[in-house]
């Protein structure tokens, strides 16, 4: 298997590029079809059409979902429109990336939240219409074009930046993991160095700027630190998971889904809980469990059961979580040991066993 590394054809980041929208996407289509929220909308309508001029624009309201019923819904609305764009978060972005795939158009994706990783990978996350995981949908290409523009990012409630740090957290570990098993990526090959480099600056970003970054963006500023850890839960942390793999974390995260106590939470917060888990199944050293309980304790992400909803979880349920983790086809086989739901089970509740000690509890 060969080592691969893949990554959009485009990043740009900063304060005030989504007036500049239209000029990026000049050589991609005549006639963009824009998904957004109906809320979302207000918000981006004015800046985006500034730079368009006499562009036709088509927008498009989200369903809320990033179903196989959405992506078909909007397939058949795109009609002439030659581009797609997805403006918002990280299910209105994948929704546009499966219907370009099926339309064969473009795609140029504006996060308008730092909450996931999802701008920059060729990977749609498809759920039912009940919000539990469906698929993953891998494919042919990544996005055309990533544009970030940090001021609308920075405006955002922290909290969405904070998830998008428990997204970015787990990119190191499951690469590291990926690696040492030599499995497959989502790129379609083994890890290469370089990836695993950038998932490596992701993990110390997050450890030296996530604090002073959530601060600043609770007093609404954008400053240094903020700029990144946009840039390492966008584009780290993108290029990082994709080309360096998927391991424990994120297949927990899946088999959370299951739950429905946990549908309150943002994705990065099961996914942070997630990485905990990973690490107390692979035995990780007890110091790379405190500094990650502790880099989750400051900027507010879960720890425990309770963290993410379940405040008395039976054991039939977590057995529950632990068999939808080890489902056929899922990245927790990346994981460089055997693996049993049995082995995930026994780690979920040792994870919330550290959690609670950390805390105090």
């Amino acid at each position: 298997m060969a080592n691969i590394i893949i990554a959009p054809g485009k990043y740009v980041q900063g304060k005030g590029e989504l007036r500049k929208l239209g000029g990026y996407v000049s050589s991609l289509g005549k006639k963009p079809f824009i998904l957004v929220s109906a809320s979302g909308l207000k918000r981006v309508k004015e800046p985006i059409l500034s730079g368009f001029g006499d562009t036709p624009v088509v927008f498009e309201a989200f369903n809320g979902e990033c179903s196989k019923n959405e992506v078909n819904r909007l397939t058949g609305l795109m009609g002439d429109c030659d581009l797609i764009i997805g403006v918002g978060g990280g299910k209105i972005l994948d929704t546009a990336k499966a219907v370009g795939y099926y339309t064969g158009k473009p795609v140029a994706v504006v996060p308008t939240i730092a909450s996931t990783d999802a701008p920059c990978s060729a990977l749609s996350v498809l759920y039912t219409d009940d919000g539990v995981f469906d698929q993953y949908l891998f494919l042919p290409s990544n996005p055309n074009l990533v544009l970030v523009d940090t001021d609308i990012i920075a405006a955002a409630p922290a909290r969405l930046l904070v998830s998008g740090m428990g997204d970015a957290l787990a990119t190191f570990f499951e690469a590291r993991a990926t690696s040492r098993s030599g499995g497959a990526t989502c790129a379609g090959g083994k890890v290469t160095k370089a990836a695993l480099a950038l998932a490596e600056l992701c993990y110390d970003t997050l450890i030296s700027d996530g604090l002073k970054a959530k601060l600043a963006v609770e007093n609404h500023v954008c400053t240094k630190a903020v700029e990144d850890i946009i840039e390492a839960n966008t584009y780290l942390s993108g290029i990082g998971f994709e080309s360096g793999g998927l391991a424990g974390a994120h297949a927990i995260h899946n088999g959370l889904t299951v739950l429905k106590g946990c549908h309150g939470l943002y994705h990065g917060e099961k996914v942070a809980f997630g990485t905990l888990v990973q690490l107390v199944l692979e035995n990780a050293p007890v110091e790379e469990l405190a500094e990650v309980a502790d880099f989750c304790m400051t900027v507010g992400l879960p720890t425990t059961l309770e963290d993410i909803g379940l405040s008395h979880p039976t054991e039939e349920e977590i057995m529950a979580v632990a068999k939808a983790t080890c489902a056929e086809g899922e990245s927790i086989y990346n994981m460089p040991m055997e693996i049993t739901p049995e082995k995930v089970y026994a780690a979920i509740w040792g994870a919330d066993a550290m959690g609670r000690f950390y805390k105090g509890a």
